[in-house]
Formats: structure tokens, C-alpha cells, sequence
């Protein structure tokens, strides 16, 4: 092979790679607004099965949990706030479960729903069944504590699925101890919680 044969592959394979750039370039500046308001009417979507009540949900600011970033939402009906959501974070076994996590005013947890997990599909589905989340409705910060053995006062592990089911716990806990230290506090833009 001489040096222009080299030259002409070397040359073909450049138009070759810049032409697929082009086309990588083109379809992601079509589809990424495409994709953003998909992902937004999702969120909201999400949102509003938190609060059906809710006459609209307004979002109050954003924190950091384990150096991942979160939001909280106030919900309304008129000019009063009905409840809370908060996104919150638990370590799983397959990573990070993403939380809402919907407080009422008397700051005492409505619903728990998973947004997103790297979980086992099989346990992650116990754990996201309403036996599992049903659970956590009406429980305040003294009750979110994870049990192995039947309770109506605790939360109890999914068998099999005991980390997930306290990646939720501690997902859920996290997000109601910052909303209880934010509202304390006055409700602010920005802050990490303990934990």
C-alpha cells in the first residue's frame, strides 16, 4: 500500500466521520426540545398524581442531598398552601431511587412515589406496590423507621428487598426532615440537608 492509497482511505474515512457528525448534530438539535418538554410534561404529570387536590404547584427552591440536586414544590388550592412535595434521593442496591415525596400541612406524608432506579426489576416492583408505599400515609418523622417484622406503627421491609425498601425509607425520611428544617427556618432558595 503506497503513501496514496493511505492518503485516499485516510481522506474518506474523514468525510465519513464528519458527515455522521452533521447527522448526529442535526437530529439532536431537532429532537432535544422535543425531549425537554416531553421530560417537563412528565414532571408535572408526576407532580400533579402527588396532589390531585392541588389547584396548581408552584416550585419554592431547590436543595442538595448527597450531592445530588433536588427540588420542593408548595401545592395550592387558592392562595393557601395545601401540602408539600419534595424530591428526595435513597442508596439503593442498584444506585440512587429518585423520591417525591408528598407532606401535608401537618407535615405527615400523603404519598411516596419512585420517579427513577438502577434497581433488580423483580424487587423493585414489591417495593413499588401500594402494599410497600401504602405504608408510608399518615406516618410522621417519628415513624418513618424500617422494621422487618409487621407493623401498623413502622414502615416494614419488603422481604427480599430490604435495601430498596430502605433506600425509599431513608429517601422519604431525608425529604420530610428538610421540609420540617426549611419551613422551621422559613422557607429558603437554597440549603443541604443533614444526612
Amino acid at each position: 500500500m503506497n503513501a496514496r492509497e493511505i492518503l485516499k482511505i485516510t481522506l474518506t474515512l474523514v468525510i465519513i466521520y464528519l458527515a455522521g457528525g452533521v447527522i448526529l448534530a442535526s437530529v439532536y438539535s431537532v429532537t432535544s426540545p422535543v425531549i425537554y418538554k416531553l421530560n417537563k410534561m412528565e414532571k408535572e404529570q408526576a407532580l400533579k398524581e402527588m396532589m390531585p387536590d392541588a389547584e396548581k404547584i408552584e416550585k419554592l427552591g431547590d436543595w442538595t442531598l448527597r450531592d445530588k440536586p433536588a427540588e420542593y414544590f408548595v401545592a395550592k388550592k387558592g392562595d393557601n398552601a395545601a401540602g408539600y412535595i419534595v424530591q428526595s434521593y435513597g442508596k439503593g442496591f442498584g444506585g440512587y431511587i429518585t423520591l417525591l415525596v408528598a407532606i401535608d400541612k401537618d407535615l405527615r406524608i400523603q404519598k411516596v412515589k419512585i420517579l427513577s432506579h438502577k434497581e433488580t426489576p423483580g424487587f423493585i416492583e414489591n417495593v413499588d406496590s401500594e402494599k410497600f408505599m401504602g405504608q408510608f400515609k399518615g406516618k410522621g418523622i417519628d415513624n418513618i423507621k424500617l422494621v422487618k417484622v409487621e407493623t401498623t406503627e413502622y414502615i416494614q421491609a419488603v422481604t427480599g428487598a430490604t435495601v430498596s425498601s430502605r433506600g425509599v425509607a431513608t429517601g422519604a425520611r431525608d425529604g420530610l426532615i428538610f421540609l420540617i428544617d426549611t419551613l422551621k427556618g422559613g422557607i429558603k432558595n437554597e440549603t443541604s440537608p443533614k444526612g
